[in-house]
Parts: C-alpha cells; sequence; structure tokens
C-alpha cells in the first residue's frame, strides 16, 4: 500500500515535531507545508526533512491527510479556508493536535466529505526537536470519527504514542489540567523563586538550591500518590508556622499569599486524608485559609 501524503498548516513546534518524526520512519509522506510566512514555511521543511514549502493555500495539492497546527484561535479560520479551497476530497482525513478544541470544530471540512478527528499529545514541546528525541511514551488524547483514528491511532503509535480515548465533551477541562500541571507549575516556580530572592538569595542560588527538592517532591508524588507526598506544616497542622506565613506574604505580596491560600486549602484536604495531622489544628489551618 502506498505511505499516504500529508499537508501540513501551521507548522508549528508540534507540527514540526510530528512532521519530522513521521517523515523520518515512512509514516506519511510530507508533502505540503504551509505556514504564516515562506520564510516560516522553508524553515519547518528544513527541520522536517522533507516536504515543499508554500507561501499560500492556492499553493499547495491534494493530499490524503491534512493537519493542522496552527495556534488554537486559527484552527477554525484555517478548516473554513480549506474547506472553500475546492482541494478537500471526500474522504480526506483531517485533524487537529489541539487540547482545548473538539473535533467537531472541524465541521467545514466533514462537510466537504473529510474525515476528522483530533489528536492531543500531552507533552511540552518547548523545544521542538526535543521533543521528537523523547516523543517515545507520550500520552495522546483522541476523540473524532472512528474511521479518522482507526488510521491515526496507529500513526502515533508508530512513533512511540500512546493513544486513548477522550470524551469531547470535557475536552476544555482535560487541557485546563494540563495547563494546571505544565504551565502553572512553571509560574509557580516562579513565584517560589521570587519569594527566595525576596528572603536574600540570588536567583541563581535559588534555583540550585530548589532543585533537589522540586525533583524529590515530585519524585514522591509519582512514587506514593499526592496524599502520602504532602510534608511541610499543612501536612503536620502546624498552624502558627502557617498563620506567620500567611502574615508574612499578605504584608510582602497580597497576590502570592491569595497564592498560598488557595493551594493551601487543597493541602489541607491532602492533610485530612493522610490522617496524620490533628484535625482540630487542620480545621484553623482551614480558617485561616477561608480569610475567617
Amino acid at each position: 500500500m502506498a505511505t499516504r501524503t500529508l499537508n501540513i498548516i501551521g507548522c508549528g513546534r508540534v507540527g514540526r515535531a510530528l512532521g519530522r518524526l513521521w517523515a523520518h520512519n515512512d509514516t506519511f509522506k510530507i508533502q505540503d507545508v504551509l505556514d504564516c510566512t515562506l520564510e516560516k514555511s522553508e524553515s519547518a521543511v528544513a527541520f522536517i526533512g522533507d516536504g515543499r514549502a508554500v507561501d499560500a493555500l492556492a499553493g499547495m495539492r491534494r493530499a490524503d491527510v491534512w493537519m493542522l497546527t496552527p495556534p488554537d484561535d486559527q484552527i477554525v479560520v484555517c478548516c473554513t479556508a480549506l474547506a472553500a479551497s475546492g482541494l478537500l476530497t471526500a474522504g480526506n482525513i483531517m485533524f487537529h493536535c489541539s487540547g482545548a478544541l473538539p473535533s467537531r470544530d472541524l465541521a467545514p471540512a466533514a462537510a466537504c466529505g473529510a474525515i476528522v478527528a483530533s489528536v492531543h499529545p500531552l507533552k511540552s514541546f518547548a523545544d521542538p526537536a526535543v521533543a521528537a528525541q523523547t516523543f517515545r511514551g507520550t500520552y495522546c488524547a483522541a476523540e473524532g470519527d472512528a474511521r479518522a483514528l482507526a488510521m491515526l491511532r496507529p500513526a502515533f503509535e508508530r512513533i512511540g504514542g500512546s493513544v486513548s480515548d477522550i470524551d469531547p465533551g470535557f475536552k476544555t477541562i482535560y487541557h485546563a489540567a494540563s495547563v494546571i500541571v505544565c504551565n502553572y507549575l512553571t509560574a509557580l516556580l516562579e513565584t517560589g523563586l521570587r519569594c527566595y530572592e525576596k528572603s536574600g538569595f540570588e536567583r541563581d542560588t535559588a534555583l540550585r538550591m530548589m532543585e533537589p527538592l522540586v525533583r524529590e517532591t515530585l519524585d514522591n508524588v509519582f512514587s506514593l500518590g499526592t496524599v502520602q507526598a504532602l510534608t511541610g506544616p499543612i501536612a503536620r497542622g502546624d498552624h502558627a508556622v502557617v498563620a506567620r506565613q500567611v502574615d508574612a506574604l499578605e504584608a510582602w505580596e497580597p497576590g502570592v499569599a491569595a497564592i498560598y491560600r488557595q493551594l493551601g486549602a487543597v493541602a489541607a484536604e491532602l492533610a485530612r486524608a493522610q490522617g496524620k495531622a490533628d484535625p482540630a489544628a487542620l480545621a484553623v489551618i482551614e480558617r485561616l485559609f477561608a480569610g475567617e
């Protein structure tokens, strides 16, 4: 069976990494690549190692499979333009890799007879070269037309993905979870860095100090679970320490104090589940976090 042709529209970091992986193992024949400028299209083709750079939709050829990987707010725009272009034919597969948008947003393509789906790799693509090298083992959330998924599932599995079904009705919650554990973890560590800096440490020193503590905590979460991984004053029920920290943060930076309170409330729930702290002491801490 001939290798299916793949066109890529909006070839950002995700599109580049997937394109390179599929090109290197002959899952797809990378055909045309369209980004917002010809220079970016050419850069994407050079990274992927295959394909032809184009500077407009009109320059693209028909393909068996279309992957849309522009920013989320451009996916429907790109799909609508493609549907109006006359390039789609019945039976073509079109998919996007957004974790936030459902495949039903590709309705203009479906109306042309295309078979639509979405597959979201749960991975940080900060560096597409590193992402391609470390893709094996990546969990991928898939939904859409079963006929499209019958082709896409093995395509992602061939490059090391582990594909699971997701309920498209709750995809926004799924994506919010991904933002919290990835992007917000980064923001939380930045907040901790600022606290260390306020207490007199140079930023580079603070980063070195944090690293073993952060890594040990993550190891504990994934080996013991969140309940047993919790340590510190909330886990001990040490309400006097917690109260002093809330007061100090409020005096210095109320925004940081708000983060401390909100996450502290979750930590208090974990401490109750852990069962080591005095319930009365935890009740005091919970009232502190509630502003009572």
